[in-house]
């Protein structure tokens, strides 16, 4: 099983803001880049408009776990920040991780 570590420095999500490469989907943002190691780190944001507290922190969850399922599947070595959209914290996650999935496949970064 691969390491995913959390990104917190503000710094790496400024650059990845800036210098990384994004595709938008109707649930999520996804920006990613190469950062050199072998694992991936994962950044997950939501804006405060989405809604309350409890709406933004059911949006990260969702994010997380429709992730982790789809983890095995992701190349390594990449840095990973994900914006929550508005309607995230609505839908299955089984809708998230296939968008995830349809995401990582289209922008090369799943295993084949």
């Amino acid at each position: 099983m691969k390491k995913t570590i959390s990104l917190t420095e503000n710094r790496i999500f400024r650059q990845l803001y800036a210098k990384g490469k994004s595709d938008a989907y109707p649930l999520f943002i996804l920006y990613f880049k190469r950062n050199n190691r072998d694992f991936n780190t994962l950044g997950i944001t939501v804006s405060k408009k989405t809604g309350n507290a409890v709406k933004r922190n059911r949006s990260k969850r969702v994010i997380r776990e429709a992730y982790r399922l789809s983890e095995n599947k992701i190349k390594c070595g990449y840095n990973f920040v994900f914006v929550a959209r508005g309607g995230t914290a609505f839908v299955p996650m089984n809708a998230v991780k296939k968008q995830m999935e349809t995401a990582f496949k289209k922008n090369g970064l799943e295993i084949e």
